[in-house]
């Protein structure tokens, strides 16, 4: 009974008066300092340099080792305090990805992972994914060399 009286004071509004559109918004000529474009790809990533590697590192530690930790195993911090696992960088998959797989996974997130598009500036993206790159080679390179060595 009660939603039938609700119903019947619903109406089509057919007698509404009607709104004139608001003009189009426009946005400003130039964006503030710092602001980092939604989506910006830059095609190419930059030559490896020690200085992108070592950049690439600042920002691992401060973006990526909560969750991934230092040595990219996937058992941070974070995930010591219950928060799903993200896998290791250096299983086969993910030492066979390319490093603009590891950038796109950073401007979109991927699982769990939510995206850093809006905190960690293009150029700060290429330089995380050259030193989880160097990160997986410098472990691989261990590796072989204690095997080579017998140990």
């Amino acid at each position: 009974m009660i939603t039938l009286i609700g119903l019947s004071a619903c109406s089509d509004m057919s007698v509404q008066q009607k709104q004139k559109a608001y003009r189009p918004l426009v946005a400003p000529v130039s964006s503030p300092a710092g602001v980092v474009a939604f989506r910006s790809r830059p095609e190419t990533a930059p030559a490896v340099t020690l200085a992108l590697l070592e950049r690439g590192k600042e920002r691992y530690g401060i973006f990526c080792a909560p969750c991934h930790d230092e040595a990219g195993d996937g058992r941070g911090m974070i995930v010591q305090r219950g928060f799903p696992a993200p896998p290791s960088y250096h299983t086969q998959r993910l030492r066979d990805t390319p490093p603009k797989r590891f950038y796109d996974v950073i401007t979109d997130g991927f699982g769990a992972m939510y995206s850093y598009a809006s905190r960690v500036p293009p150029e700060d993206r290429w330089a995380i994914a050259a030193y989880i790159k160097a990160l997986q080679q410098s472990r691989a390179n261990a590796q072989a060399t204690s095997k080579g060595d017998g140990k």
